[in-house]
């Protein structure tokens, strides 16, 4: 058995926040909006209000970022 699997181990439903998230449905884990990773609620660090997406770390994040504002990989 993995570690989401049986009781409790199903996606949560995250409502994020400035510095910090709300669970509008139960579970234990939720995915990497870039990687599909999961990431467990207690590790969850990474996240964007705007997009209210989920990330596993930075480097996903930045991705992302990079992606919805192709304008910044020519800042300097």
């Amino acid at each position: 058995m993995n570690r989401f699997e049986g009781p409790g181990g199903k996606e949560a439903r995250i409502r994020y926040l400035d510095g910090d998230f709300q669970v509008t449905s139960p579970g234990t884990f939720v995915r990497c909006a870039v990687t599909g990773e999961s990431i467990p609620l207690d590790e969850l660090k990474y996240w964007s209000v705007a997009r209210q997406e989920p990330y596993a770390n930075a480097t996903a994040s930045l991705r992302r970022e990079m992606e919805a504002n192709p304008d910044l990989r020519s800042r300097r």
